[in-house]
């Protein structure tokens, strides 16, 4: 017996150990550079929201690397692209894209300075919306199915409220908040927007839509008055849209190739996937210089994290690991330069402002510039405060400079289930943060106390890094959420633009020759399923994993540790 038992031990060792080599070697062998035939066409499909932290990468046996499309890599796959003779044109394939307008903004300025190379880009569309109808504008020509409907119809904005559904359940949130249009909460405690909030969104969906149709106005060669009387009349079939001048072809997908053919003259192009392409080194097309910058992105829900955090694996942006990233940087000699990504709506005030301290110990040692994407706004924002340029995209959300605290009262739901509760207590506020509860005024009184001072600091920080006196500031504080575009007539950031022109400026900064190819160095670098096995999550990561899944990309982490925070009052999506 003792026998058999060892013989299968012995079998499943050898099973795990015969996966464990194969594993080893789908990842030592599964990513080397691509061999790229002449006459190719990269084909640019993305889907979905296309992440600015690399994702978890897999080994090459589960299949195509789908998962390593970061924007990054994106934009500096089309880099090279240009500079590549290998490839000849680009086939764009949006689909499904739930990407926010700065990084639309993005993709539709990379391809465009694609263009610039003379190489042809086609665009050919499936189911397509507003977003993925944005994107092709840049491309020469935009193909369509001939049954394919293009859903491009205008913009809104719209908001989701619960007070009605807590009163019938007993629960009822409790809010202070500093700034008027921190508005936070208002889906728990309102049953309809509030004269602040429409406010906002009435500026946040005029500018882009005016965006929108100055885009497709310059794509289509129209003017922005024929643009909007079209958007008025969609959505459309294909042969609509065709007749509309929003399209130039109702084809099948061969017969485009056909044509892209036709137009390279050189036979049938070989089709590259970006996620192959990406792995072809920049130095293979000229693309990498002796001068390294860092590109650093922080994304996610600001939150302080946990102390084995190194930035890399965590569901948000954590001020443990993010710093140890800015740290790393910071002491590289071997860096010149930083362009720090950012992509958050905010967090928690301790760690946003362990993280602003961080970025002003780095700024001190390196030329930094601030590169918004869809939104930096509340923590986010204030996390680059360090008085160095700040560059968003016309459609960044930012500002928001406020503060605000929450917390539910569940008395009434416990009550309809049977519950009670019943405390020992000492101190005269140990449970202010109770969730059986209210807060008391004199509770109130001291909360708001403290938001207000952590307001005022928010103010004075933003005012000492836009070198502004404070009484300029507030006015454009309160809480209020802003688009790139309008932060910038207000002095909150400094440029529009994307990589592009943070990059073109942290060289400047950095002494580095305008034409001169510099190396990048992307941080945090991907994680591999391998560290995800070897990494444990913490409760906390695992239950905001979870609420994602429920809750899509709202900010969850931050909502669920409580105490202070410098978060957006609501999560905008404009569809």
């Amino acid at each position: 017996m003792s026998k058999f038992l060892i013989g299968v031990l012995t079998g499943v060792i050898l099973v795990f150990l015969v996966i464990g080599l194969v594993v080893f070697a789908a990842f030592r062998y599964g990513n080397k550079a691509p061999t790229i035939p002449n006459n190719s066409a990269l084909v640019v499909r993305l889907q979905g929201d296309i992440p600015e932290k690399a994702p978890m990468e897999f080994p090459a046996l589960f299949g195509d690397d789908t998962g390593s499309v970061t924007v990054a890599n994106v934009w500096t796959a089309l880099r090279k692209a240009a500079a590549d003779s290998r490839i000849k044109a680009i086939v764009l394939e949006p689909e499904g894209l739930t990407a926010g307008w700065g990084k639309l903004e993005e993709l539709r300025s990379d391809i465009e300075r694609f263009r610039k190379s003379g190489k042809p880009v086609f665009a050919y569309l499936r189911q397509p919306g507003t977003r993925e109808y944005y994107v092709a504008l840049a491309a020469d020509r935009i193909y369509l199915g001939p049954e394919e409907p293009l859903m491009l119809k205008g913009l809104r904005a719209e908001t989701m409220y619960f007070k009605k559904t807590l009163d019938k359940l007993g629960v009822t949130v409790e809010v202070e908040h500093a700034g008027k249009y921190k508005d936070f909460g208002d889906m728990f405690t309102r049953a309809d927007m509030s004269p602040e909030t429409r406010d906002v969104l009435t500026t946040v969906v005029d500018d882009l839509y005016g965006n929108l149709v100055n885009r497709i106005a310059a794509g289509r060669r129209k003017s922005a008055d024929e643009v909007r009387a079209i958007i008025d009349r969609g959505p459309f079939t294909a042969t609509q849209a065709r007749q509309a001048g929003l399209v130039d072809e109702l084809r099948f997908e061969d017969q485009m190739w056909g044509e892209l053919a036709t137009r390279l003259g050189s036979g049938q192009p070989n089709k590259v996937s970006l996620a192959a392409y990406i792995q072809v080194p920049p130095a293979s097309v000229g693309l990498q210089g002796k001068s390294r910058i860092a590109l650093v992105v922080g994304s996610g829900d600001i939150v302080r994290g946990n102390p084995g955090d190194d930035g890399s694996g965590e569901t948000g942006l954590t001020s443990y690991g993010f710093n140890k990233l800015l740290n790393r940087v910071a002491n590289d000699a071997g860096i010149k330069g930083v362009v720090v990504r950012i992509d958050s709506p905010g967090g928690e005030v301790t760690a946003s402002d362990e993280i602003w301290r961080q970025m002003n110990l780095l700024s001190k040692k390196k030329p930094v510039v601030i590169s918004m994407s869809d939104t930096a706004a509340s923590g986010g924002y204030y996390m680059a405060m360090t008085g160095d340029p700040i560059v968003a995209y016309p459609g960044t959300l930012t500002g928001s400079i406020g503060v605000v605290f929450g917390k539910p009262n569940l008395r009434g739901l416990y009550d309809k289930l049977g519950v009670s509760k019943e405390a020992v207590e000492r101190g005269k506020h140990s449970d202010i943060d109770s969730d059986y509860t209210p807060l008391t005024a004199e509770e109130r009184q001291l909360l708001k106390d403290g938001i207000d001072e952590s307001y005022r600091d928010f103010v004075s920080k933003v005012a000492s890094a836009r070198h502004r006196p404070a009484n300029e500031i507030e006015p454009v504080a309160q809480g209020r959420v802003w688009l790139g575009s309008q932060a910038r007539m207000r002095g909150l950031v400094d440029e529009l633009g994307g990589l592009d022109t943070a990059f073109d400026m942290v060289k400047k900064r950095a002494g580095i020759p305008a034409a001169e190819a510099v190396t990048i160095d992307v941080l945090p670098e991907r994680t591999t399923i391998l560290d995800m096995i070897m990494k444990r999550s913490s409760p906390e990561e695992t239950m905001a994993a979870k609420m994602r899944l429920l809750m899509g990309r709202m900010p969850v982490e931050a909502w669920l540790r409580g105490g202070y925070l410098r978060l957006m009052p609501y999560w905008i999506e404009v569809k």
